[in-house]
């Protein structure tokens, strides 16, 4: 079963994708270190980011610490907005996911990347919600940029006719996750 985990920054995707992929013991896919690690490499190198997505050297450094920096935040959405990078790194995820049984998290993998996914998620809390909790994770600072990084990635989430919406304002990542864990087994 593939499932997709959409939505804004700062809604809980990458927690909760993590998470419930371990809990089903299933394969976890984080588009958005993708398109932070092309975002890296081509800040590091000069390289166009059309050159970096076409290659591979960029899967190297999806787990690098380095693609929660400043300069990451402030580059991955004029990187990530990109046709062309975009093209190149869905085919990367599409491959993954023909593999079977993931958890997929993104802001375009149930409507543009898998739209045949057997269980579309969009998670959601307030604009507040989403950025305090950015900023009680890396800062202040990083709370307003999560939420500009919304305004500038508004092409890039959409949101799936047939998807379930969680909003996570109030919950317990244990209770979206159970939430989550339900409609799996609905749909099993």
């Amino acid at each position: 079963m593939i499932i997709t985990i959409d939505g804004p920054a700062g809604a809980g995707k990458s927690t909760v994708s993590r998470a419930l992929a371990s809990r089903l013991g299933y394969r976890y896919l984080d588009t958005g270190a993708m398109y932070r690690a092309v975002t890296l490499v081509s800040l590091e190198t000069g390289e166009d980011p059309l050159v970096v997505a076409a290659g591979d050297v960029w899967a190297t450094r999806v787990l690098d610490p380095a693609l929660r920096s400043d300069a990451v935040d402030a580059a991955v959405s004029s990187v990530s907005c990109l046709p062309a990078v975009r093209e190149a790194l869905r085919g990367a995820q599409r491959d993954f996911l023909a593999q079977g049984d993931a958890v997929a998290e993104g802001r375009d993998i149930g409507s543009v990347v898998w739209p045949q996914a057997e269980l579309k998620v969009w998670l959601d809390a307030s604009p507040d919600e989403r950025r305090r909790r950015r900023a009680a994770e890396r800062g202040a600072e990083a709370g307003e940029t999560a939420l500009e990084r919304d305004r500038q990635d508004a092409a890039q989430m959409i949101v799936p006719d047939d998807s379930v919406r969680v909003d996570t304002e109030g919950l317990a990542i244990d209770e979206v996750i159970e939430s989550i864990v339900q409609l799996v087994e609905e749909r099993a």
